[in-house]
């Protein structure tokens, strides 16, 4: 990897009560595709979980596309983030569509998610 291609672990929702706060206390945006939920938090960058289950894809490889696809476009969306806790849900539907419009899904649901501006709560 080259340059600031890499996505950190700082980045990443790892632990099961983080998933659980988010969830919780979530907001959401979704498309066809995906599903959004989000959450805000108190720390200097926004943080991205995934739950792409074997009810998308019995799969590991349509699962695994659809997570990396979802590391790059939040990646290069972070800078418009806000400050966010993020996990992504996919449906059944987005292992049938081709990168260029799974793509197109996060990025519209990105830009959606920065043009809303999420408070920091007490218990984040």
């Amino acid at each position: 990897m080259t340059g600031n291609a890499h996505f950190p672990k700082c980045a990443k929702l790892l632990k099961p009560a983080e998933f659980k706060r988010v969830f919780n206390a979530a907001k959401k945006v979704s498309d066809r595709h995906l599903t959004v939920f989000y959450s805000a938090n108190d720390l200097n960058q926004p943080r991205l979980g995934l739950a792409i289950s074997k009810k998308v894809s019995k799969r590991a490889v349509d699962r695994n596309r659809i997570k990396r696809l979802a590391r790059e476009t939040f990646r290069l969306q972070q800078p418009d983030l806000q400050y966010s806790d993020c996990i992504v849900l996919a449906r059944p539907s987005a292992v049938k569509v081709d990168n260029k419009e799974l793509n197109a899904s996060f990025n519209k649901l990105w830009n959606k998610l920065s043009q809303t501006k999420p408070k920091v709560t007490a218990d984040a």
